[in-house]
């Protein structure tokens, strides 16, 4: 992974390494944590999407009640984001990250134990609320070790989270679901909960071993390496510091950062909670067979989100590498509902979709920290992200809703594709010379 990391020598440090050595020994320290505590949380996130198959004919839940309940989740995600963030902050982010994946874990678990809607309703805020702030923490987080020219390629392997979880654990999923269904009297999709917990708990308890709140607390750097790492935050000066807090609310562009992210989060979530079922309706009928064909839209999605993460680095340029994948993958959602009973026309397609959105990922949150440190990046951020996540919310309950009016989901996907549309428009508007740098 170090490799991916440009060499650059900064006059007046130490030999001891170039920046590229530097930057990949903290890379390689950090990152793979980051994305293991990512493919957990959104495992944990999106699995209600496969046990919706057996899930619902068991409790006997309408299409309603599971997207009511699903997007629950991220009501609780909003209310508490940037209160979240703002006591990562205050209290480091090595205890309250670990705090995040202990509590969402033990949540996630107590999902199999469900019976009732209101029970339902409740553990999906619930998780949301424990999980509030682990993508702005660990967002923030490494706006406090790597400079904004090396953001893209860094975020980009951290958010690799999402399509690695979606694409190892589909299959993951319905392989438990398939070989636990009835063990000691346990649902599959009751023991798909409780097995898929387990990670989140013990990478919370690795993160409070091994995490550093800072660069000056990790023992695994030279005080040489430490010494550079800073000198290049601090040269790595913003036009335009904000430190006030409060600014933050009162700052149009924060807002417009939300919309963008609530625009693509609508997108990511209709395909990763929809797909399944989606893949169902095309004739395929195992859970088996439905993981394994959602793990290749997440696939090829890993594959869009590095390269452009990497290319929107190399060229400081972010705008575009946000519109143009992102319009690939509305055009890929909206066509899919031409070829609803083609299996392979609807995973082709939905392939596109995933890998287009994906891509914009990485790149669009390099934007927050162009503008914003301090306090005000760890409010603007969570800010951006609780905005975001009412797109969360539609993608689930506005679709579940829908499905169950139209008796298919093609309308979410037209509309939540539409929505791609937008999220191109006020990126575009961004000014150039503050984002791309």
């Amino acid at each position: 992974m170090s490799s991916s990391f440009p060499r650059q020598v900064v006059s007046g440090v130490a030999d001891l390494a170039t920046q590229s050595d530097v930057y990949g020994k903290v890379a390689w320290r950090l990152i793979p944590l980051f994305c293991l505590c990512y493919i957990a949380a959104y495992l944990d996130r999106i699995n209600v999407g496969l046990a919706r198959l057996q899930m619902l004919d068991a409790l006997s839940f309408s299409e309603t009640v599971y997207g009511l309940g699903a997007g629950l989740f991220f009501v609780g995600y909003i209310i508490f984001e940037v209160p979240s963030n703002l006591v990562l902050q205050r209290v480091g982010a090595r205890f309250w990250i670990a705090r995040i994946m202990i509590t969402w874990g033990l949540l996630s678990a107590a999902t199999a134990f469900v019976r009732t809607p209101t029970q339902f309703y409740v553990l999906r805020f619930l998780l949301g609320a424990a999980e509030a702030g682990f993508v702005p923490g660990i967002l923030l987080y490494l706006t406090c070790w790597f400079p904004t020219y090396r953001r893209g390629k860094v975020i980009a392997w951290f958010m690799l989270g999402i399509p690695l979880a979606s694409m190892t654990g589909a299959p993951l999923s319905g392989w438990i679901m398939t070989a636990f269904a009835g063990w000691h009297g346990w649902a599959g999709w009751q023991w798909m909960f409780v097995i898929e917990a387990v990670p989140s708990v013990v990478l919370g308890v690795i993160v409070l071993c091994c995490l550093p709140n800072s660069i000056q607390k990790a023992a695994w750097l030279t005080p040489a390496e430490k010494q550079q790492l800073t000198r290049n935050l601090e040269a790595d000066t913003l036009a335009e510091p904000r430190h006030s807090l409060r600014a933050v609310f009162t700052d149009h562009r924060i807002w417009m950062l939300g919309l963008i992210d609530m625009c693509l989060l609508m997108g990511t979530y209709t395909i990763s909670f929809w797909l399944p079922t989606i893949i169902r309706d095309s004739g395929v009928q195992s859970p088996l067979d439905i993981g394994l064909l959602t793990a290749i839209p997440n696939a090829v999605a890993v594959v869009a989100m590095l390269f452009n993460g990497a290319h929107s680095d190399r060229e400081r340029e972010r705008r575009w590498h946000i519109v143009v994948p992102v319009l690939l993958g509305a055009a890929g959602m909206v066509a899919s509902t031409w070829f609803t009973h083609d299996t392979a026309a609807t995973v082709a397609l939905m392939t596109v979709a995933a890998a287009g959105i994906s891509a914009g990922f990485p790149v669009f949150w390099c934007l927050p920290a162009t503008f914003l440190q301090g306090r005000a990046a760890a409010g603007g951020i969570a800010l951006a992200c609780s905005v975001a996540n009412l797109g969360g919310f539609a993608a689930t309950f506005v679709v579940g809703w829908l499905k169950d009016l139209t008796h298919s989901p093609n309308a979410g996907l037209v509309l939540f594709g539409a929505f791609q549309l937008l999220a191109c428009a006020i990126a575009l508007s961004m000014p150039a010379r503050v984002v791309n740098r």
